[in-house]
């Protein structure tokens, strides 16, 4: 796991609790920031699990290199 996944899961998880939060005390405003947080964290997430694909492609094909 990366920067961008875990910082990405923790906001998924913060959004969800602030929303959460929001529908118990009817407050639009803050479901709404929280729906927002778990969308940039979705996100952050993709980015980190892009970057994973990438780093496992890339060594993937060093060790398809090394064999004879």
């Amino acid at each position: 796991m990366n920067k961008e996944q875990i910082k990405g899961s923790a906001k998924d998880l913060t959004g969800k609790v602030q929303e959460a939060a929001g529908k118990a005390l009817d407050n639009k405003e803050m479901q709404a920031k929280g729906l927002q947080k778990q969308i940039v964290g979705n996100a952050e997430k993709a980015i980190g699990n892009a970057k994973e694909g990438v780093k496992d492609l890339t060594d993937a094909v060093k060790h398809a290199s090394k064999r004879p």
